[in-house]
Protein backbone atom coordinates (compact mmCIF):
# COMPACT_ATOMS: atom_id res chain seq x y z
CA UNK A 1 0.00 0.00 0.00
CA UNK A 2 1.43 3.40 -0.92
CA UNK A 3 0.66 6.29 1.87
CA UNK A 4 0.70 8.96 -0.63
CA UNK A 5 -1.31 7.28 -2.86
CA UNK A 6 -4.08 6.65 -0.61
CA UNK A 7 -3.97 9.90 0.73
CA UNK A 8 -4.41 11.87 -2.37
CA UNK A 9 -7.15 9.30 -3.63
CA UNK A 10 -8.77 10.19 -0.42
CA UNK A 11 -8.83 13.72 -0.72
CA UNK A 12 -9.75 13.68 -4.15
CA UNK A 13 -12.43 11.70 -3.49
CA UNK A 14 -13.80 11.83 0.22
CA UNK A 15 -15.24 15.02 1.44
CA UNK A 16 -12.68 17.34 2.99
CA UNK A 17 -14.80 17.07 6.61
CA UNK A 18 -12.83 15.47 8.39
CA UNK A 19 -8.95 16.69 10.04
CA UNK A 20 -7.11 13.58 9.03
CA UNK A 21 -3.20 12.81 10.09
CA UNK A 22 -1.38 11.96 6.94
CA UNK A 23 -1.09 8.37 8.39
CA UNK A 24 -2.61 5.20 6.43
CA UNK A 25 -3.83 2.76 8.92
CA UNK A 26 -2.92 -0.66 7.37
CA UNK A 27 -3.84 -3.18 10.05
CA UNK A 28 -4.07 -3.82 13.77
CA UNK A 29 -2.97 -6.24 16.10
CA UNK A 30 -4.08 -5.80 20.02
CA UNK A 31 -3.35 -2.52 21.24
CA UNK A 32 -1.23 -1.95 18.33
CA UNK A 33 -2.08 -0.14 14.63
CA UNK A 34 0.33 -0.13 11.85
CA UNK A 35 0.55 2.12 9.36
CA UNK A 36 1.06 1.70 5.50
CA UNK A 37 4.93 1.83 6.06
CA UNK A 38 5.09 -0.90 8.73
CA UNK A 39 5.07 1.72 11.74
CA UNK A 40 3.66 0.89 14.70
CA UNK A 41 1.86 2.54 17.20
CA UNK A 42 0.30 2.46 20.53
CA UNK A 43 -3.33 2.95 20.02
CA UNK A 44 -4.22 5.48 23.21
CA UNK A 45 -7.92 5.99 20.77
CA UNK A 46 -9.51 3.35 20.22
CA UNK A 47 -10.93 4.92 17.27
CA UNK A 48 -12.82 7.23 19.55
CA UNK A 49 -13.70 4.56 21.68
CA UNK A 50 -15.29 2.22 19.39
CA UNK A 51 -12.62 -0.94 19.78
CA UNK A 52 -13.20 -1.73 22.82
CA UNK A 53 -11.42 -4.94 23.34
CA UNK A 54 -8.54 -3.44 20.72
CA UNK A 55 -7.65 -4.68 16.77
CA UNK A 56 -9.05 -7.89 15.37
CA UNK A 57 -9.70 -9.93 19.19
CA UNK A 58 -10.14 -13.42 18.49
CA UNK A 59 -13.43 -13.92 20.28
CA UNK A 60 -14.46 -10.93 18.65
CA UNK A 61 -13.37 -12.21 15.02
CA UNK A 62 -14.56 -15.52 15.65
CA UNK A 63 -18.35 -14.14 16.26
CA UNK A 64 -18.11 -11.99 13.22
CA UNK A 65 -16.80 -14.52 10.50
CA UNK A 66 -19.13 -17.06 11.80
CA UNK A 67 -22.32 -14.78 11.32
CA UNK A 68 -21.09 -13.45 7.95
CA UNK A 69 -20.74 -17.42 6.24
CA UNK A 70 -24.63 -18.01 7.76
CA UNK A 71 -26.15 -14.75 6.77
CA UNK A 72 -25.33 -11.20 6.69
CA UNK A 73 -28.36 -9.08 6.58
CA UNK A 74 -31.89 -9.92 6.92
CA UNK A 75 -34.90 -7.02 7.00
CA UNK A 76 -36.59 -6.38 10.35
CA UNK A 77 -39.84 -7.77 9.26
CA UNK A 78 -37.91 -11.33 10.04
CA UNK A 79 -36.09 -12.59 12.92
CA UNK A 80 -32.26 -13.54 13.95
CA UNK A 81 -30.98 -15.17 16.68
CA UNK A 82 -28.00 -12.42 17.15
CA UNK A 83 -30.45 -9.70 17.61
CA UNK A 84 -32.27 -10.97 20.23
CA UNK A 85 -28.89 -12.74 22.33
CA UNK A 86 -27.77 -9.37 22.26
CA UNK A 87 -30.79 -7.24 23.51
CA UNK A 88 -30.95 -10.09 26.69
CA UNK A 89 -27.46 -9.19 27.34
CA UNK A 90 -28.13 -5.91 27.22
CA UNK A 91 -31.26 -5.46 29.33
CA UNK A 92 -29.51 -8.25 31.77
CA UNK A 93 -26.57 -5.84 32.25
CA UNK A 94 -28.30 -2.73 32.80
CA UNK A 95 -31.24 -3.37 34.19
CA UNK A 96 -33.17 -2.22 31.56
CA UNK A 97 -36.30 -3.73 29.78
CA UNK A 98 -36.36 -3.14 26.19
CA UNK A 99 -33.99 -2.32 23.44
CA UNK A 100 -34.25 -0.36 20.18
CA UNK A 101 -31.19 -1.19 17.36
CA UNK A 102 -29.66 1.25 15.06
CA UNK A 103 -26.32 2.09 13.42
CA UNK A 104 -24.67 4.99 15.90
CA UNK A 105 -24.83 7.22 18.70
CA UNK A 106 -26.30 9.73 17.03
CA UNK A 107 -29.05 7.18 15.54
CA UNK A 108 -29.54 5.90 19.45
CA UNK A 109 -30.02 9.68 20.93
CA UNK A 110 -32.74 10.63 17.88
CA UNK A 111 -34.29 7.36 18.99
CA UNK A 112 -34.15 8.28 22.57
CA UNK A 113 -35.77 11.51 21.49
CA UNK A 114 -38.62 10.42 20.11
CA UNK A 115 -38.90 7.84 22.39
CA UNK A 116 -39.43 10.47 24.94
CA UNK A 117 -41.77 12.27 22.78
CA UNK A 118 -43.91 9.65 22.45
CA UNK A 119 -44.76 8.64 25.52
CA UNK A 120 -44.89 12.44 26.89
CA UNK A 121 -47.68 12.50 24.34
CA UNK A 122 -49.27 9.14 24.62
CA UNK A 123 -49.53 9.74 28.17
CA UNK A 124 -50.18 13.90 28.72
CA UNK A 125 -51.06 15.01 24.85
CA UNK A 126 -49.71 17.54 22.67
CA UNK A 127 -47.48 20.36 23.91
CA UNK A 128 -45.02 18.21 26.24
CA UNK A 129 -42.01 17.70 24.22
CA UNK A 130 -39.37 19.98 25.34
CA UNK A 131 -35.99 18.21 25.86
CA UNK A 132 -33.19 19.97 27.95
CA UNK A 133 -29.78 19.22 27.61
CA UNK A 134 -26.79 20.43 29.16
CA UNK A 135 -24.50 23.13 27.81
CA UNK A 136 -20.22 21.63 26.50
CA UNK A 137 -22.51 18.74 25.96
CA UNK A 138 -22.80 16.62 22.66
CA UNK A 139 -25.10 14.31 21.16
CA UNK A 140 -24.90 13.96 17.81
CA UNK A 141 -24.77 15.66 14.21
CA UNK A 142 -28.19 14.72 12.62
CA UNK A 143 -30.46 17.89 12.68
CA UNK A 144 -32.02 16.98 16.10
CA UNK A 145 -29.34 15.52 17.99
CA UNK A 146 -27.23 18.73 16.63
CA UNK A 147 -30.04 20.57 18.31
CA UNK A 148 -29.46 19.24 21.54
CA UNK A 149 -25.51 19.23 21.61
CA UNK A 150 -25.63 22.10 23.85
CA UNK A 151 -21.97 24.12 22.26
CA UNK A 152 -22.88 26.73 19.42
CA UNK A 153 -19.47 25.61 18.01
CA UNK A 154 -21.61 22.43 16.23
CA UNK A 155 -24.65 24.65 14.78
CA UNK A 156 -23.44 27.51 12.47
CA UNK A 157 -24.53 27.21 9.03
CA UNK A 158 -26.80 23.92 9.50
CA UNK A 159 -30.10 25.78 10.55
CA UNK A 160 -32.81 26.10 10.95
CA UNK A 161 -32.87 23.71 13.60
CA UNK A 162 -35.83 22.14 15.47
CA UNK A 163 -37.93 23.22 18.01
CA UNK A 164 -38.43 22.62 21.71
CA UNK A 165 -34.69 22.06 22.83
CA UNK A 166 -33.20 24.26 25.82
CA UNK A 167 -29.66 24.13 27.45
CA UNK A 168 -28.89 24.92 30.99
CA UNK A 169 -25.19 25.00 32.28
CA UNK A 170 -23.86 21.84 34.00
CA UNK A 171 -24.22 21.83 37.52
CA UNK A 172 -26.24 24.34 37.52
CA UNK A 173 -29.51 22.83 39.65
CA UNK A 174 -31.49 25.97 39.64
CA UNK A 175 -31.40 26.59 36.01
CA UNK A 176 -32.73 23.07 35.58
CA UNK A 177 -35.19 23.29 37.59
CA UNK A 178 -36.38 26.58 36.49
CA UNK A 179 -36.29 25.23 32.97
CA UNK A 180 -38.28 22.39 33.91
CA UNK A 181 -41.99 23.52 33.25
CA UNK A 182 -45.06 22.06 32.26
CA UNK A 183 -43.74 21.66 28.69
CA UNK A 184 -40.97 19.33 29.49
CA UNK A 185 -40.78 15.50 28.10
CA UNK A 186 -37.09 14.83 28.55
CA UNK A 187 -33.85 15.70 30.29
CA UNK A 188 -30.94 14.52 28.12
CA UNK A 189 -27.49 14.02 29.77
CA UNK A 190 -23.89 12.66 29.33
CA UNK A 191 -22.11 11.82 32.46
CA UNK A 192 -18.88 12.66 31.87
CA UNK A 193 -18.76 15.81 28.86
CA UNK A 194 -16.62 13.76 26.24
CA UNK A 195 -16.53 15.90 23.72
CA UNK A 196 -16.62 18.77 25.36
CA UNK A 197 -13.41 18.67 27.37
CA UNK A 198 -13.87 15.04 29.33
CA UNK A 199 -15.96 16.48 32.67
CA UNK A 200 -17.90 14.56 34.73
CA UNK A 201 -20.73 15.79 36.29
CA UNK A 202 -21.01 16.29 40.02
CA UNK A 203 -22.83 13.20 41.52
CA UNK A 204 -24.96 15.61 44.18
CA UNK A 205 -26.01 17.49 40.91
CA UNK A 206 -26.61 14.24 39.30
CA UNK A 207 -29.24 13.06 41.88
CA UNK A 208 -30.84 16.42 42.16
CA UNK A 209 -31.53 16.06 38.28
CA UNK A 210 -33.04 12.43 38.97
CA UNK A 211 -34.98 13.33 41.98
CA UNK A 212 -36.53 16.65 40.00
CA UNK A 213 -37.19 14.12 36.96
CA UNK A 214 -38.79 11.27 39.21
CA UNK A 215 -41.09 14.22 40.88
CA UNK A 216 -42.55 15.49 37.71
CA UNK A 217 -42.55 12.68 35.24
CA UNK A 218 -39.86 13.97 33.19
CA UNK A 219 -37.94 10.83 31.40
CA UNK A 220 -34.40 11.08 32.24
CA UNK A 221 -32.18 9.94 29.40
CA UNK A 222 -28.37 9.09 30.24
CA UNK A 223 -26.26 9.38 26.82
CA UNK A 224 -23.85 6.53 27.27
CA UNK A 225 -22.72 6.49 23.77
CA UNK A 226 -19.02 7.17 24.75
CA UNK A 227 -18.99 6.39 28.47
CA UNK A 228 -20.94 3.06 28.49
CA UNK A 229 -20.09 -0.82 27.67
CA UNK A 230 -17.00 -0.66 30.06
CA UNK A 231 -15.07 2.21 29.33
CA UNK A 232 -15.44 4.08 32.73
CA UNK A 233 -14.67 0.54 34.92
CA UNK A 234 -18.52 0.14 35.38
CA UNK A 235 -20.64 -1.62 32.12
CA UNK A 236 -22.15 1.80 32.33
CA UNK A 237 -21.35 5.15 33.86
CA UNK A 238 -24.49 4.96 35.76
CA UNK A 239 -23.78 2.63 37.86
CA UNK A 240 -20.59 4.76 39.09
CA UNK A 241 -23.53 7.13 40.07
CA UNK A 242 -25.99 4.54 41.50
CA UNK A 243 -28.82 6.20 38.85
CA UNK A 244 -31.22 4.39 37.41
CA UNK A 245 -32.70 6.70 34.07
CA UNK A 246 -35.42 5.81 31.71
CA UNK A 247 -33.79 5.75 29.03
CA UNK A 248 -30.10 4.90 28.29
CA UNK A 249 -28.35 4.86 25.14
CA UNK A 250 -24.95 3.07 23.98
CA UNK A 251 -23.21 2.55 20.66
CA UNK A 252 -19.05 2.81 19.74
CA UNK A 253 -17.56 0.14 22.14
CA UNK A 254 -20.62 -1.71 22.05
CA UNK A 255 -19.85 -3.22 18.33
CA UNK A 256 -16.53 -3.85 19.09
CA UNK A 257 -15.16 -2.04 15.90
CA UNK A 258 -18.48 -2.24 13.44
CA UNK A 259 -21.46 0.20 13.38
CA UNK A 260 -24.05 0.03 15.97
CA UNK A 261 -26.09 1.80 18.20
CA UNK A 262 -28.69 0.44 20.92
CA UNK A 263 -31.84 2.95 22.66
CA UNK A 264 -32.37 1.05 26.22
CA UNK A 265 -35.46 1.84 28.04
CA UNK A 266 -37.87 0.62 31.08
CA UNK A 267 -41.05 -0.73 30.11
CA UNK A 268 -42.85 2.36 30.84
CA UNK A 269 -41.59 3.59 28.06
CA UNK A 270 -41.09 0.84 25.63
CA UNK A 271 -44.98 0.25 25.84
CA UNK A 272 -45.69 3.63 23.52
CA UNK A 273 -43.34 1.97 20.77
CA UNK A 274 -45.54 -0.07 18.57
CA UNK A 275 -45.18 -1.20 15.28
CA UNK A 276 -44.41 1.80 12.85
CA UNK A 277 -43.24 4.32 15.81
CA UNK A 278 -39.27 3.75 15.08
CA UNK A 279 -37.11 1.65 12.71
CA UNK A 280 -34.10 1.40 11.13
CA UNK A 281 -33.17 -0.92 7.54
CA UNK A 282 -29.76 -2.15 9.14
CA UNK A 283 -30.42 -1.95 12.99
CA UNK A 284 -30.03 -5.38 14.80
CA UNK A 285 -28.00 -6.47 12.10
CA UNK A 286 -27.03 -10.21 12.70
CA UNK A 287 -23.36 -9.83 11.68
CA UNK A 288 -22.78 -6.57 13.98
CA UNK A 289 -25.04 -7.95 17.13
CA UNK A 290 -23.03 -11.28 16.89
CA UNK A 291 -19.74 -9.27 17.45
CA UNK A 292 -21.64 -7.46 19.99
CA UNK A 293 -22.37 -10.28 22.06
CA UNK A 294 -18.51 -11.05 21.64
CA UNK A 295 -18.01 -7.78 23.58
CA UNK A 296 -19.82 -8.35 26.13
CA UNK A 297 -19.13 -12.06 27.06
CA UNK A 298 -15.57 -10.94 27.38
CA UNK A 299 -16.20 -8.43 29.93
CA UNK A 300 -16.26 -10.63 33.25
CA UNK A 301 -15.57 -9.84 36.34
CA UNK A 302 -12.21 -10.01 35.61
CA UNK A 303 -12.12 -8.12 32.53
CA UNK A 304 -13.00 -5.12 34.47
CA UNK A 305 -11.24 -5.52 37.05
CA UNK A 306 -8.38 -4.89 34.84
CA UNK A 307 -10.40 -1.66 33.36
CA UNK A 308 -10.50 -0.58 36.99
CA UNK A 309 -6.58 -1.25 38.24
CA UNK A 310 -5.33 -0.14 34.96
CA UNK A 311 -7.09 3.13 34.80
CA UNK A 312 -6.03 4.19 38.51
CA UNK A 313 -2.39 3.21 37.18
CA UNK A 314 -2.42 5.91 34.15
CA UNK A 315 -4.24 8.47 36.54
CA UNK A 316 -1.99 8.00 38.69
CA UNK A 317 1.49 8.50 36.29
CA UNK A 318 -0.24 11.46 34.41
CA UNK A 319 -0.37 13.62 37.77
CA UNK A 320 3.56 13.43 37.60
CA UNK A 321 4.22 14.18 33.97
CA UNK A 322 5.61 17.95 33.71
CA UNK A 323 3.33 20.29 32.34
CA UNK A 324 -0.05 18.38 33.56
CA UNK A 325 -2.02 20.65 35.52
CA UNK A 326 -5.00 18.47 36.02
CA UNK A 327 -6.74 15.22 35.14
CA UNK A 328 -10.94 14.72 34.74
CA UNK A 329 -13.06 12.03 33.91
CA UNK A 330 -13.76 8.27 34.81
CA UNK A 331 -12.34 5.29 34.39
CA UNK A 332 -10.53 4.90 30.84
CA UNK A 333 -12.07 7.86 29.64
CA UNK A 334 -9.70 10.76 30.51
CA UNK A 335 -9.14 14.54 29.84
CA UNK A 336 -5.12 15.59 30.41
CA UNK A 337 -5.16 19.55 31.07
CA UNK A 338 -2.03 21.12 29.58
CA UNK A 339 -0.29 24.14 31.38
CA UNK A 340 2.36 26.09 30.57
CA UNK A 341 0.11 27.63 27.10
CA UNK A 342 0.63 23.82 25.22
CA UNK A 343 -1.65 23.65 22.94
CA UNK A 344 -3.48 19.69 22.97
CA UNK A 345 -2.94 19.34 19.45
CA UNK A 346 0.76 19.96 19.30
CA UNK A 347 1.40 17.08 21.98
CA UNK A 348 -1.29 14.82 19.94
CA UNK A 349 1.15 15.40 16.71
CA UNK A 350 4.04 15.29 18.89
CA UNK A 351 3.03 11.70 20.56
CA UNK A 352 2.07 10.51 17.07
CA UNK A 353 5.82 10.92 16.25
CA UNK A 354 6.76 9.05 18.77
CA UNK A 355 4.60 5.93 18.34
CA UNK A 356 1.93 6.55 20.55
CA UNK A 357 -1.81 7.69 19.65
CA UNK A 358 -3.93 9.90 21.23
CA UNK A 359 -6.74 12.38 21.17
CA UNK A 360 -8.30 15.97 21.36
CA UNK A 361 -11.25 17.35 23.29
CA UNK A 362 -11.46 21.26 23.31
CA UNK A 363 -7.78 22.24 25.24
CA UNK A 364 -6.92 18.55 26.24
CA UNK A 365 -5.47 15.31 24.84
CA UNK A 366 -7.92 13.18 25.54
CA UNK A 367 -7.25 9.18 26.31
CA UNK A 368 -9.80 6.50 25.24
CA UNK A 369 -7.63 3.46 25.08
CA UNK A 370 -9.16 0.27 24.28
CA UNK A 371 -10.12 -1.89 27.22
CA UNK A 372 -7.77 -4.68 27.19
CA UNK A 373 -4.51 -2.67 27.93
CA UNK A 374 -2.03 -3.86 30.27
CA UNK A 375 -0.13 -2.85 32.89
CA UNK A 376 2.86 -2.15 30.63
CA UNK A 377 0.66 -0.51 27.90
CA UNK A 378 0.06 1.95 30.54
CA UNK A 379 3.88 2.16 31.54
CA UNK A 380 5.13 3.03 27.72
CA UNK A 381 1.76 5.29 27.21
CA UNK A 382 3.27 7.37 30.41
CA UNK A 383 6.84 7.11 28.86
CA UNK A 384 6.34 8.50 25.50
CA UNK A 385 4.14 11.34 26.96
CA UNK A 386 6.99 12.20 29.60
CA UNK A 387 9.45 12.33 26.41
CA UNK A 388 6.91 14.60 24.62
CA UNK A 389 6.11 17.33 27.61
CA UNK A 390 9.65 17.44 28.79
CA UNK A 391 10.56 18.62 25.47
CA UNK A 392 7.57 20.61 24.17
Amino acid sequence: MNTQKVIDRDNKYIMHTYGRSPLVIERGEGMTAIDADGKRYLDFTSGIGVNALGYAHPAWLQAVTEQAAKVQHTSNLYYTAPCGRLARRICHRTGLDRVFFGNSGAEANEGAIKCARKYSVDTYGEGRSKVITLVNSFHGRTLATLTATGQDVFHHDFGPFPGEFAYVPAGDFAALEAAADEHTCAVMMELVQGEGGVVALDPDYVYAVADLCAAKDILLIVDEVQTGVGRTGKFLACENYHLHPDIVTLAKGLGGGLPIGAVVTTEKVAAHMGPGSHGSTFGGNPVVCAGACAVLDTMDEEFMQNVNDCAAALWTGLRTLPHVEGVSGLGLMIGIQLSDGLKAADIRAACEKQGLLVLTAKDRIRLLPPLILTEQDVKQALAILRKVLETA
